[in-house]
C-alpha cells in the first residue's frame, strides 16, 4: 500500500513539473529515480526527454561540449543545502509533534458529526458512491482554470517539501534554483501551509467529491464578489463622511444663528423686566389714586351740597390722571411690541387695572353711594383677620409635598396664601368702610394699614418659630421646611432676621449628601431669582463666604456649587471678583471632592464673566488643577474646565505655549541620572512621583488640545482654493503650496516648529524606565498622523524625526525658512547620537513609523537597522543597548509582534554569528512583553535553533534567553521544553555551559514553578558531586560561587522536605568538602543553611563528615538522614540520634523567623517581591 501511495505522489509531482515547465527539476528527478531503481515512475520522464521534437540532438551535443561544474562549488552548495536540511528536519520534527496533537483533536471533533452523518445519510451515500467516483475520475484538471499566484506558491512549496522528504535532494536543489520568482524558504501562513502538504492534498482529493469542489469554487467566486461589494461600500462610506462634514458645517452655522437669537431673547427679557418694573410703579400709583378716591367719597358724604363743585373738580383732576395713565400704557405697548407673549400678559394686567379704575370713576359719577346691607356680625376685626390668615396659611402648608422640584414650587403657594390673605383683608375692609358711611373718622382711616400689619405679624411669627422647629424635625424631612424658610427670607423686612434665616437655610442639614445639596441649592437659586441682585449679593453670598472654611467638606462642597449657580443672579463685576476669589480659595481645599466641584463650577462661571481681565488668573488656576494629585480633579479639569477656557478666552496659542513650557520645566528641574560630564546618563533626569504624574497629565492635555489645533489650522488656511474637507485639507498639493513659503501659517507650523522639537527635547531627558511617558508621547504622535493625514506624516513628521535620530531626510515640502530649525535637531556629538538613539528612536519606530499606513516602511527600517547594516559593513552589528531598548519599546505594541518576529527569524537563520547573538539578546529583552502563545510558537523555536548552533557564543547567549523565558512563564509545556534544552546544554559538559545554565535558572527561581526549582536543585546536587580538576583554581571558584548563589536563592523559597533531604543538604555538604573554593561569606551562609535545615544536627553531621574523611566512609546527608543512616537508626543506644529520627521530626523553632532570616541572608527580598508579580502574570497568561 505504501508503494502505491509513493507512486501516486511521484506521478503527481512529475505531472506538476512538466505542466509548469520546471524542466531542470524534472531532469534531475529522472536521474534520481533511475539511481533508486524506480524505473516504473521514470517512464514518462524518459519518453519526454528522449523526444527529438522537444530536445533536438544538435542542441544536446552543443550542451555536452560545455564546461563541467566545478566540484568544489558543488561541495559548498551541498554543505549549504545540508545546513538548510538540518534546519528543515528540526522544523519538521516540531511540526510532526504538532500534527499528532492536531490529528487527535480533529479525530475527536470529527467522530460525532461523522456518526450523525452516517446514520442519516447511509442510504443516500450507498446509492451515490458509484456516481461520485465516476464524476471524480472524469473531472479534468483544466476545468479549474490557470493557477493563481497564491496557488502556485503553495504547490511549489508542497513539491519542494515532498522532494526533501522523499530524499531527492539534488532535485530539490534544482527545483529551488529553477523557481526564481518565489522564495520557497518562507511559506506564508495560509490554509494550504500544513506539514507534509502534498500527502494532505492527495488524501483530501481522494476523500472529496466533485460537488464539494464546485461548492468551494463557488464560494471563492462569491468571496470575490463580496470583496468588490465591500470596496463599493467603502467608497459609499467616504461619500457619506463627506456629506456628514457638510452637514456638520451647516449645523455649526445654525448653532451660531441660534446663539445670536438667544442673545436677542435675553435682551428682550431684560427689556420686559424693565417694563414690568415701570408697570408696577404705575400700578402703585393707581392704587394710591384709588385710595384717594375712596377718601374723597367719604369726605363727600360728610360735607353739604356746596361741596359738589369741589367733588366735580376732584373728578376732573382724576379723569386727567386716568388719561395720562392711558397714554403711558400706550407707550408701553409700543415699546413691548417685539415681545408679544410678555406684552400679552402685561396687557391683561393693564386692562384689569384700567377696568378697576373705570369702575371707581363710575361709582364717583353716581352722585349717591350704594350701600350694601351687611350685618355687623359679619365685620371682620383684626383678631379674626389674623386667625383667618393663619388658617389659610396652614391650609396651604399642611398638604403632603414631594422633596424634589414640586417642593420648591410650593413656596409659590405660600406666597399665594399671603396674597389671598391681603385680598380677603381688603374685601373685608371695603364693606366695613361702606357700611360706616358718614361716621368714618380718623381711626378708620388709620385702619387701612391693618392687613399689612397682620401679614408682617404672620411672617414675624414664622421667622421666630422656624429656628425652634428645625432642630426637632428629622434630617430626612427638613427639606419640607424649605418653602416656609424661603417665604420668611423673602418677605421679612428686618435684615438681621433674614441673615439668621439664610444662615439656617445653608445649615439646614449638618452634612448634606448629593441629593440634599441639590435641593438646598435649587432653593437658593429660586430665592435669588425672587429677591434680585442686591439682596443676593448682600445676603446669600456672605453665607457662602462664611462657610468656605467649614470643618465638614459637604458644607464646603455646597459653597463650591453655589459659587457657580448663583453667579447668574449677581452683578457682572461681582462674578470676576468675589465669586472668583471664593473659587480660588476652594481650589486650595484639602478635600478632593471640593477641588473637583471648584473646577466644575469654575467652568460654569467663565461664560458669565463680563470681560477678559481675569483670563491669566483663570488659566493659572486651570494648570494648578490639572497638576492636582487626585485623578478625579484632573479628569474634571480636562473634560470640563479646559474646553470652557478655550471657548471663553480664545487664547489657544497662549495655552499651548504655557503647556509646552510646563512640560519641559517639569522634567528639567529634576536631578540628572549621573554627575559624570559627557556621559549619556548626565543627559537623563531622575523623575520624582509628582513630576512623573504632572508630565503624564500635561501630555494628556496636549493630546486633548490636538483637535483644537487641527481646527484652527483648517480655519486659518491661507489657500482658499483648497477644499476644506478633512480628507484633503492637508493633502500633497496643499503641502506643496505651503512649501513655497509665500504666506505665513503659524497655526499649522506650531506642530512641527514648536511642538515636535519640544517633545524630542523632553524625550531626551527621560530614562529608559519611563515607558509610560514615552507611550503617552507615542499616542500623541499617532493621533497627529490620524488627524493630519498621511501626507503630513510622510513629508513633515517623518523627516523631522529622521533628522532627530541622525538619519538623512528630504525636507522638500517644508519651507526653507525653517530648514535651519529642523536641521538643528540633528545630534552633533557621539554622546548626542547615543542619546538620540536611546530616546528618540523609540518614538520614531512606534509613534511615526508605527502608524497603520507606515507598517511596510517600519519593517524595512527595522530590517535595515538590525540586519542589513551588519551585512553591508561586514562587521559586528551595532546592536547596542540603545537599539535593543528601542526594539523592546516597540514590542509593547502588540500589533507589531508578527513583523518583529519575522525579522528575528532572519537573524536566527543567518550565517552571521553576531546576528545570531544579537537575535538571542533581543529575544531575551522582549520576553516580558509577549504572551505564552507567542513564547511557545516563536521564541522557544528560535532559541532552540540558536541553542543547537555550533558556535559557543551563540549557544551561551541563548541560555540567558531561556532563563528569561523561565522567569516569566509557568506553562507546563514551556517548562518541559526548557528542561529538555537545559539537559542538552549540560550534556555538553563544558564549564561555561554549566555556569551559564545555573545562573540563567537562578534568575528564574523566585518566579518559576516548584518543578523547575526541583530540577535546578537536582542538577546542582549532581554537579557538586562531580570531581573538578584541582589545578584549575579559577574554575573551582566560579563553579562554587555559582552553586552557592543558586542554593541561597533556592533556600529562600518554599522547598519540600523531600527536596531538602535528598538534594539541598547533600549539595551543601558537597560544597563544604572543598572550603578552599568557597568565599568566606558563602561558606558562612552554607553552614547556617545546613544548621537550620538539618534541625539542630549540624554538629553531628560535622563529626560524621570528619570521621568519614579519615576512615574513607561514604559521607552524604542521605546516609545520615535515611532510614538506615546514622541518625535514622531506631535501635541506636545514643539518645541524641533517637530524638532526630528524620528531619520532619524536629521542625525549626519558628518557621516564619527562619524563612525571614534566610531571605535576608540571601539578599533575595527583591526576588520574592517579583515572585508574586510573576505568579499574577502567569495566571493572566493562562
Amino acid at each position: 500500500m505504501m508503494d502505491v501511495e509513493r507512486s501516486s505522489l511521484c506521478n503527481c509531482v512529475v505531472n506538476f513539473l512538466l505542466e509548469e515547465n520546471y524542466l531542470l527539476t524534472a531532469f534531475e528527478l529522472l536521474h534520481e529515480l533511475l539511481d533508486d531503481g524506480r524505473d516504473a515512475q521514470a517512464i514518462r520522464l524518459k519518453e519526454f526527454f528522449s523526444d527529438p521534437s522537444q530536445f533536438p540532438p544538435d542542441q544536446i551535443s552543443r550542451f555536452n561540449s560545455l564546461r563541467v561544474v566545478d566540484p568544489q562549488s558543488l561541495l559548498e552548495e551541498k554543505e549549504a543545502v545540508e545546513e538548510k536540511l538540518a534546519i528543515s528536519e528540526y522544523e519538521l520534527r516540531l511540526a510532526q509533534e504538532d500534527i499528532m496533537k492536531f490529528k487527535t483533536e480533529l479525530q475527536r471533533e470529527a467522530d460525532l458529526p461523522l456518526d450523525k452523518l452516517s446514520v442519516s445519510d447511509s442510504g443516500v451515500s450507498a446509492n451515490l458512491a458509484p456516481e461520485i467516483q465516476r464524476q471524480k475520475g472524469g473531472a479534468p484538471f483544466s476545468d479549474l482554470g490557470p493557477l493563481k499566484p497564491n496557488e502556485r506558491i503553495d504547490l511549489n512549496c508542497a513539491v519542494k517539501e515532498y522532494l526533501l522528504i522523499a530524499g531527492y535532494r539534488l532535485t530539490a536543489m534544482t527545483f529551488y534554483e529553477e523557481v526564481t520568482d518565489q522564495n520557497l524558504d518562507v511559506w506564508q501562513n495560509s490554509p494550504a501551509c500544513v506539514p507534509d502538504a502534498l500527502r494532505h492534498y492527495y488524501y483530501q482529493y481522494l476523500s472529496s467529491t466533485t460537488e464539494a469542489a464546485e461548492e468551494k469554487i463557488a464560494m471563492l467566486r462569491e468571496n470575490e464578489l463580496l470583496r468588490k461589494a465591500n470596496e463599493s461600500l467603502k467608497h459609499e462610506k467616504q461619500s457619506l463622511l463627506k456629506s456628514k462634514d457638510l452637514a456638520d458645517g451647516q449645523i455649526s452655522a445654525l448653532t451660531k444663528a441660534v446663539e445670536a437669537k438667544d442673545v436677542m431673547v435675553q435682551d428682550l427679557k431684560q427689556t420686559i423686566e424693565h417694563q414690568r418694573k415701570e408697570l408696577n410703579g404705575c400700578r402703585a400709583e393707581i392704587t394710591s389714586l384709588k385710595m384717594h378716591i375712596e377718601g374723597s367719597l367719604s369726605g363727600r358724604n360728610l360735607v353739604t351740597t356746596d361741596g359738589e363743585p369741589v367733588q366735580s373738580q376732584a373728578l376732573e383732576s382724576y379723569r386727567e390722571e386716568i388719561k395720562s395713565l392711558h397714554m403711558e400704557i400706550e407707550r408701553l405697548k409700543v415699546n413691548n411690541k417685539d415681545a408679544p407673549c410678555s406684552v400679552g400678559s402685561i396687557q391683561s394686567e393693564e386692562e384689569s387695572i384700567i377696568q378697576t379704575a373705570e369702575k371707581v370713576v363710575e361709582v364717583d359719577e353716581k352722585k349717591t353711594v350704594i350701600s350694601h346691607p351687611v350685618d355687623l356680625a359679619g365685620v371682620v376685626d383684626n383678631k379674626d383677620a389674623q386667625s383667618l390668615s393663619t388658617q389659610t396659611f396652614e391650609d396651604n402648608t399642611d398638604k403632603p409635598k414631594e422633596i424634589s422640584q414640586p417642593l420648591l414650587n410650593s413656596s409659590l403657594n405660600v406666597n399665594d396664601a399671603f396674597s389671598t390673605f391681603d385680598n380677603m383683608s381688603k374685601q373685608d375692609k371695603e364693606p366695613a368702610l361702606k357700611e360706616s358711611g358718614l361716621h368714618l373718622n380718623s381711626d378708620n382711616i388709620s385702619g387701612e394699614a391693618a392687613p399689612e400689619k397682620v401679614g408682617f405679624g404672620t411672617i414675624q411669627i414664622l421667622a421666630d418659630a422656624l429656628p425652634k422647629i428645625v432642630p426637632y424635625v428629622l434630617i430626612n424631612h427638613r427639606e419640607e421646611l424649605l418653602p416656609l424658610i424661603m417665604c420668611a427670607i423673602e418677605r421679612h423686612p428686618d435684615s438681621s432676621t433674614r441673615d439668621s434665616l439664610t444662615h439656617m437655610l445653608f445649615n439646614l442639614i449638618k452634612r448634606p449628601d448629593e441629593q440634599q445639596r441639590r435641593i438646598i441649592m435649587d432653593a437658593c437659586v429660586t430665592l435669588a431669582k425672587n429677591v434680585g441682585e442686591m439682596r443676593t449679593e448682600t445676603e446669600l453670598l456672605p453665607q457662602c463666604w462664611g462657610q468656605i472654611n467649614h470643618m465638614y467638606e459637604e458644607r464646603r462642597l455646597l459653597v463650591a456649587q453655589s459659587s457657580g449657580e448663583l453667579a447668574e443672579f449677581v452683578r457682572p463685576e461681582i462674578r470676576d471678583s468675589l465669586i472668583l476669589s471664593i473659587v480660588q480659595q476652594l481650589v486650595e481645599d484639602s478635600a478632593t471632592v471640593v477641588r473637583e466641584a471648584a473646577a466644575y463650577n469654575l467652568a460654569l462661571l467663565l461664560p458669565l464673566f463680563p470681560d477678559m481681565d481675569k483670563y491669566f488668573k483663570v488659566e493659572e488656576l486651570m494648570f494648578q488643577l490639572a497638576c492636582d494629585p487626585s485623578g478625579v480633579v484632573v479628569e474634571t479639569t480636562i473634560k470640563e474646565l479646559l474646553p470652557a477656557i478655550i471657548s471663553w478666552g480664545k487664547k489657544l496659542d497662549h495655552i499651548l505655549r504655557v503647556l509646552l513650557s510646563h512640560i519641559l520645566s517639569s522634567a528639567q528641574r529634576c536631578p540628572p541620572l549621573s554627575g559624570v560630564e559627557g556621559s549619556v546618563e548626565a543627559h537623563l533626569h531622575v523623575l520624582g512621583e509628582r513630576e512623573r504624574w504632572n508630565l503624564d497629565v500635561l501630555l494628556r492635555i496636549l493630546t486633548e488640545l490636538l483637535p483644537y489645533v487641527h481646527q484652527k489650522a483648517v480655519e486659518t488656511c491661507p489657500f482658499p482654493s483648497v477644499s476644506q474637507s478633512d480628507e484633503t485639507v492637508f493633502s500633497h498639493s496643499l503641502l506643496q503650496l505651503y512649501a513655497g513659503g509665500q504666506v505665513e501659517w503659524p497655526a499649522f507650523e506650531w506642530l512641527h516648529v514648536d511642538c515636535f522639537p519640544d517633545l524630542i527635547q523632553l524625550a531626551c531627558l527621560l530614562p529608559q524606565k519611563e515607558d509610560n511617558l514615552r507611550n503617552r508621547i507615542t499616542k500623541f504622535l499617532l493621533a497627529v498622523s490620524e488627524r493630519f493625514g498621511d501626507s503630513y506624516l510622510t513629508h513633515i513628521t517623518l523627516p523631522v524625526f529622521l533628522v532627530a535620530v541622525g538619519d538623512n531626510a528630504e525636507l522638500t515640502l517644508i519651507p526653507s525658512s525653517i530648514h535651519s530649525r529642523i536641521k538643528g535637531l540633528r545630534p552633533r556629538t557621539a554622546v548626542a547620537e547615543r542619546v538620540a538613539t536611546l530616546c528618540v528612536l523609540p518614538l520614531l519606530l512606534a509613534g511615526v513609523l508605527g502608524a497603520p499606513s507606515k507598517r511596510e516602511e517600519l519593517a524595512e527600517y527595522l530590517k535595515k537597522l538590525l540586519v542589513d547594516g551588519s551585512m553591508k559593513e561586514n562587521q559586528t552589528i551595532n546592536c547596542h543597548t540603545e537599539i535593543v531598548d528601542a526594539v523592546r519599546f516597540l514590542c509593547t505594541f502588540e500589533e507589531h509582534h508578527n513583523m518583529i518576529f519575522n525579522i528575528f527569524w532572519e537573524m536566527v537563520v543567518s550565517s552571521n554569528i553576531e546576528l545570531k547573538i544579537s537575535a538571542a539578546h533581543l529575544l531575551k529583552v522582549i520576553v516580558p512583553y509577549i504572551d505564552a502563545k507567542l513564547a511557545s510558537t516563536h521564541v522557544l523555536p528560535a532559541l532552540v535553533t540558536l541553542g543547537s548552533d555550533q558556535n559557543l557564543n551563540v549557544k551561551y547567549a541563548s541560555i540567558d534567553a531561556f532563563g528569561a523565558v523561565a522567569q516569566h512563564f509557568k506553562n507546563d509545556m514551556i517548562v518541559d521544553k526548557i528542561h529538555v534544552q537545559m539537559d542538552a546544554f549540560l550534556e555538553d559538559g563544558s564549564h561555561e555551559a554549566t555556569i551559564a545554565v545555573v545562573r540563567a535558572l537562578v534568575v528564574a527561581v523566585p518566579h518559576t514553578t516548584d518543578k523547575l526549582r526541583d530540577y535546578l536543585l537536582s542538577k546542582i546536587f549532581q554537579l557538586t558531586g562531580m570531581s573538578v580538576s584541582v589545578s584549575d583554581v579559577v574554575r573551582r571558584h566560579q563553579r562554587a560561587n555559582a552553586f552557592c548563589e543558586a542554593i541561597r536563592a533556592l533556600d529562600a523559597t518554599d522547598l519540600s522536605a523531600n527536596s531538602v533531604r535528598e538534594f539541598l543538604l547533600p549539595a551543601v555538604q558537597n560544597l563544604l568538602k572543598d572550603p578552599d573554593a568557597l568565599d568566606p561569606a558563602h561558606k558562612e551562609a552554607l553552614e547556617i543553611i545546613m544548621k537550620e535545615r538539618s534541625g539542630g544536627t549540624f554538629e553531628a553531621i560535622s563529626k560524621v563528615m570528619g570521621m568519614s574523611a579519615h576512615l574513607g566512609i561514604p559521607s552524604s546527608v542521605t546516609s545520615l538522614f535515611g532510614e538506615g543512616g546514622l541518625l535514622g537508626k531506631k535501635d541506636s543506644a545514643e539518645p541524641q540520634p533517637e530524638a532526630v529520627e528524620s528531619p520532619k521530626a524536629v521542625p525549626p523553632p519558628a518557621a516564619e523567623d527562619t524563612r525571614f532570616m534566610r531571605i535576608m541572608r540571601g539578599n533575595f527580598t527583591d526576588m520574592l517581591r517579583g515572585k508574586v508579580k510573576g505568579q499574577e502574570e502567569t495566571s493572566q497568561n493562562q
